[in-house]
């Protein structure tokens, strides 16, 4: 199976097969399993998230896509549009990964500098709970 992006501003209600639907304002991706299940598969985008490139020969989602989620558990990355196929993951592998990606976006946003807004409505929304 081969994935082909399609950018979109809203994710469209039916998915087709071999399509990544990319919606950029939205920082979302979404696609139908590579297993041929039919489900649908959302990824977050964004710097704690899964990471969108392109190319010519097609779109890379990086890290891999494990779909612990669903009846088929189907694991696999999509790398300039072919899907390469990766092994399945023990319920302890499941729940370690899950622990570093909590992990990872703790981290984060911890060490993330606000912007002079976020300060602002964090001090807002403070002082109107305060009250």
């Amino acid at each position: 199976m081969r994935f082909r992006i399609q950018h979109v501003r809203y994710m469209p209600s039916s998915l087709e097969e071999g399509i990544l639907y990319v919606s950029k304002e939205f920082e979302t991706a979404a696609h139908l399993c590579a297993c041929g299940c039919k489900q649908k598969v959302r990824t977050p985008l964004g710097p704690t998230e899964w990471t969108l490139s392109e190319s010519k020969r097609g779109p890379s989602l990086y890290p891999s896509i494990g779909n612990w989620q669903l009846p088929c558990k189907s694991h696999y990355i999509i790398n300039k549009g072919d899907v390469v196929w990766a092994r399945q993951w023990s319920k302890e592998e499941i729940d370690r990964g899950r622990a570093r990606e909590k992990d990872r976006r703790d981290s984060y946003y911890k060490n993330r500098r606000k912007t002079v807004t976020e300060v602002f409505l964090t001090w807002l929304y403070k002082k109107k709970h305060s009250q």
